[in-house]
């Protein structure tokens, strides 16, 4: 590989092109327009060349020495997928170029090349890489401006999700999958998506599939007829209805029962549903975003999900990495959280002291985000002083390997107020262990309320109520 060319501002174009005499002749048509040229050979070249200089555009043929244009295509879209390929190949191979574009190509030429043409189809690329990129800080400052969901962290893992978020943000129709733990925050990135999609002036209408009774679930994803059963006085719209040139949230699709997820597949596919009662197919212009906790390839196998809405929901899968395995987010999550409730409570700003800071660190979060910021709402309702304690933070799992010893289980009474007289100290420890329990319900129910209060043995609206008594709602 070489790179000739005058040096200039402008991102370079890559040629992959085996034979000299073509590649010469494209390379001195372009530098005679004033674009900067980078050559390879074959695709191993392209790939290094991809991977030292990002280009603004590429130039390949299909048929290559080693390797084909194909593998270049694939490598430029993983680089990025906006980024502009053309692909070049014989006449009696436009087959090729067609299945080439399918996979993201822009254009192809056909060989012998035009010079004219040439130059037509670059400027039409660099035109719309320039135009995608406007639009995407246009799209960035407009969110900004409407107070689109922050998302806190450094972390890699978690900028490669802003990432896709913004790619996936950038089409609007293609449905996207949000999978990840409880806790991660996988409505928070759903909205942020709809803010930064053109659908943002549309509705944002969210439901959890799991919160809701599989025999009343029906008629609120779809909406119903009047008289369509006891008790249907007028006609109700249904969630893909209300969101309507906008973004309907399907949270924890997983729980989605089998019956309802044909009648789902169809409206993703025909964009069209029918009310519970009703006769006549209502059309509707909706951009579907999911959220699953669970492992739906796994359900698929055990055939509690449908193979074929799985494959529709996932054309564009997003994972939301879990909080410990972004471990340096943790203190700018908890601070960005301190300052949050501080203001709401109206209290002076507090720090954290270096043993409660090492004791997060050391901490694996099963609840996640959720868990964190519930943890940090309740150390600053505790707080007398100017810094959070580690006995403030009621950490209620066993610390990682090598914070506290291998196994070791955290002081459970260590954010346990015993002070005063025995009933309102006994009053105290009741109330901790009552939430503790119903944290450890929710998380092996995978957040599912009403799995979670048949795991208590209590009913369902004495499991609501005390998670109202322990702050837990959101939980």
């Amino acid at each position: 590989m070489s790179a000739r060319g005058r040096q200039t501002a402008d991102p370079p174009i890559l040629i992959v092109e085996d034979k000299d005499s073509l590649r010469v002749m494209l390379r001195h048509a372009l530098e005679a327009q004033g674009h900067t040229v980078i050559e390879a050979r074959d695709q191993p070249e392209a790939v290094t060349a991809l991977q030292s200089v990002r280009p603004a555009m590429v130039l390949s043929d299909l048929r290559l020495p080693e390797g084909d244009g194909f593998g270049v295509l694939r490598a430029a879209k993983d680089l990025d997928p906006e980024l502009p390929v053309v692909v070049m190949t014989a006449f009696g191979n436009i087959q090729d170029a067609v299945a080439a574009m399918k996979e993201g190509a822009l254009d192809f030429l056909a060989k012998p090349v035009d010079p004219d043409h040439l130059l037509l189809l670059v400027e039409r690329a660099l035109v719309q890489q320039r135009l995608a990129t406007e639009n995407f800080l246009l799209k960035e400052e407009l969110a900004q401006r409407r107070g689109a969901p922050q998302i806190i962290g450094e972390d890699p893992k978690l900028k490669q999700v802003s990432q896709a978020l913004h790619r996936a943000a950038g089409t609007d129709n293609t449905t996207v999958l949000i999978e990840g733990e409880s806790g991660t925050g996988k409505e928070l990135f759903a909205r942020a998506l709809h803010v930064l999609s053109a659908r943002a002036d549309g509705p944002f209408v969210a439901i959890n599939c799991a919160a809701i009774p599989e025999n009343l679930l029906e008629s609120e994803l779809f909406g119903y007829e009047k008289g369509a059963f006891t008790g249907a006085t007028a006609r109700k719209p249904g969630r893909f209805e209300l969101a309507h040139r906008g973004t309907l949230f399907l949270d924890e699709i997983g729980d989605l029962p089998l019956g309802l997820q044909a009648k789902i597949l169809r409206a993703l596919e025909e964009k069209s549903f029918d009310r519970v009662g009703g006769t006549v197919p209502l059309r509707v212009d909706v951009r579907v975003v999911a959220a699953t906790n669970r492992g739906l390839k796994a359900a698929v196998a055990a055939r509690q999900f449908r193979e074929d809405l799985y494959f529709r929901l996932s054309v564009f899968p997003i994972t939301i990495p879990p909080l410990r395995e972004r471990p340096d987010d943790i203190t700018l999550l908890a601070r960005y959280f301190i300052d949050k409730y501080c203001r709401d409570m109206n209290k002076r700003s507090l720090t954290l002291a270096p043993s409660a800071e090492q004791a997060m660190k050391d901490y694996p979060w099963p609840g996640n985000v959720r868990e964190l910021q519930n943890c940090i709402e309740r150390a600053v309702i505790l707080s007398d002083g100017d810094t959070i304690r580690a006995s403030q933070l009621s950490l209620t799992f066993r610390a990682a390997p090598g914070a506290a010893g291998v196994g070791e289980e955290l002081n459970p009474w260590a954010a346990i107020d015993l002070s005063g007289s025995l009933p309102d100290a006994t009053k105290r420890i009741v109330a901790e262990v009552e939430r503790r329990k119903i944290e450890q319900a929710l998380r092996e129910a995978d957040g599912n309320r009403l799995r979670a209060a048949e795991l208590l043995q209590v009913s369902q609206k004495t499991f609501l109520t005390k998670l109202k008594e322990h702050g837990l709602e959101s939980a």
